[in-house]
């Protein structure tokens, strides 16, 4: 199959750039629900923006690639041991061109593979059918959707929803508070696979699958059916909204499967996916590995932004780093925040490094932003940011709070919010909490003018290392202001109500 490898390169390549058709014809609806001129509305133009430039560029949806995630069906005879060598052999090739970031990490070590290739990644599923081409579907979820994953053990209490008994409404319960734990944090507006029955392996495997179904489709079982339609009528009525800032809409599918169990277990597994939502497949000939058709694929996808720029309301307040403390006490949960100068990417490993050392540069008056970026060097051997979004904020929780007092800094910019330790720290010391619309990795890369350093690169990897990026006018919302205002706190209290109400306590 001389073709394979080029074959699957292709479908990556897609994969991580082009939004499947039925994923942009829900996103499509979900762009005319909000007004455009409140929080949720602008995030979703800046959703439909990147999803545009991601296509034209053929550059990453969201920074976060995932882990790729390869579904295949064979004919008897095919030689799957060859097929595996090609997808390893497209995977690293894909993550030197920057269609995928860096992202196997050796769990032992914390070492960084740099090509996505080790022990359990990639991960491919293979079964035999009696059909006479090969299919290959390729899922790229990212980590912060994937964290937001759940799996429930029915009977159990909920929170806002109380008991959740071994039967159908058991499971409607589960899945609505699948929906409120994530709040902005898998990056909403989502989109659930769930699995009803199996063990906890073959739970999360099948809801996984249940993400590889056509949005637009009917469940073949008519139980099953009315339930997901239960669900989308009922889970954009908690108001959490896009990002997590309140809204309309918070989830565009609900996909349900169900396996048998064992007497004594009854699991509820909840896949959580974010609107940048990438699922491609191709078929392929079993002689030449060539591509005969694509499967969820666009050949001319259709622009989802209106224009070909974010408008601006005129409200939004322009902010130059380092910044002041005079600065930040001026904001408001609510402002709009155009941001530019010099800022410091930090996540989880660098976070725990300044618990313990010294920063190598002075972040007195400076912006950390909670992002692993991808980046390539050019012809001249330039670093060069091709993708940018945030990370979920919630993981540096135990070191910010610190951080902040430590080295002085002014603002964070993340996705979904942080918790009490850090709100304090923002109150205490002056300093504000940025939220960026998360996946929007296109339209953030588009702010970055220059990559002026980098620290940690060889210790931590790419998306772990200390990026110094000059922006210009990187649009976030203040979520955590410096006098205890949260915004998150806000939401969840509220959809919790919600939750309350479209599911009474028994």
């Amino acid at each position: 199959m001389e073709q394979l490898s080029q074959s699957l390169l292709e479908l990556i390549t897609q994969t991580a750039t082009n939004m499947p058709a039925d994923v942009r014809r829900a996103l499509k609806r979900v762009l005319t629900m909000e007004d455009k001129n409140n929080r949720s509305g602008q995030a979703l133009q800046i959703i439909g923006l990147n999803i545009d430039m991601a296509c034209e560029r053929e550059q990453p949806i969201c920074q976060d690639t995932g882990m790729p995630t390869f579904f295949i069906h064979t004919p008897v005879g095919v030689n799957q041991i060859a097929m595996k060598r090609a997808i390893h052999e497209a995977i690293v090739e894909a993550t030197k061109l920057g269609k995928l970031r860096p992202n196997s990490v050796d769990s032992v070590t914390g070492k960084n593979a740099g090509n996505n290739i080790g022990p359990g990644t990639p991960i491919i599923h293979f079964e035999q059918w009696e059909e006479d081409e090969i299919e290959v579907l390729l899922l790229l979820k990212g980590g912060g959707c994937e964290n937001k994953n759940i799996q429930y053990s029915l009977p159990c209490e909920l929170e806002h929803l109380g008991r959740a008994d071994r039967n159908l409404e058991g499971v409607y319960k589960c899945i609505l508070h699948a929906i409120w734990q994530a709040q902005g944090q898998g990056c909403s507006v989502g989109c659930l696979g769930v699995c009803i029955g199996g063990d906890r392996t073959s739970g999360y495997h099948h809801a996984k699958e249940q993400l590889l179904r056509p949005l637009d489709d009917v469940n073949p079982n008519p139980v099953l059916a009315e339930l997901e339609e239960r669900v989308m009528a009922h889970a954009n009525d908690l108001g959490i909204g896009t990002m997590g800032f309140g809204g309309k809409v918070t989830l565009f599918g609900c996909k349900i499967g169900a396996l048998n169990r064992l007497p004594a277990s009854f699991f509820v597994s909840v896949a959580y996916d974010c609107w940048a939502f990438r699922r491609l497949g191709v078929r392929l000939d079993p002689q030449t590995g060539a591509i005969r058709r694509w499967l969820f694929r666009e050949e001319r996808p259709q622009r989802l932004a209106d224009q070909e720029n974010l408008p601006l309301t005129g409200r939004e307040l322009h902010l130059t780093t380092p910044l002041s403390e005079e600065d930040v006490r001026k904001l408001r949960v609510g402002d709009v925040v155009l941001l530019s100068g010099v800022i410091y990417t930090g996540r989880d490993a660098l976070h725990k490094y300044l618990m313990e050392h010294d920063s190598p540069v002075d972040l007195r008056g400076q912006v950390i932003y909670h992002c692993g970026p991808v980046a390539i060097k050019d012809a001249q051997g330039r670093w060069k940011i091709t993708a940018a979004g945030p990370t979920t904020s919630m993981r540096e929780e135990p070191y910010q709070a610190d951080i902040i007092r430590r080295f002085g800094i002014r603002a964070v910019i993340g996705k979904g919010g942080m918790g009490e330790k850090t709100l304090q720290a923002l109150k205490d010391y002056g300093a504000v909490y940025l939220n960026a619309i998360g996946g929007a990795a296109q339209f953030y890369a588009e702010c970055v003018t220059e990559v002026e350093g980098v620290d940690f690169l060889e210790e931590f990897g790419i998306p772990e290392a200390m990026w110094h990026l000059r922006v210009k006018d990187l649009l976030a919302v203040v979520t955590m202001d410096s006098h205890g205002n949260s915004l998150h706190e806000v939401v969840e209290e509220e959809s919790g109500k919600n939750l309350e109400l479209i599911a009474p306590r028994r």
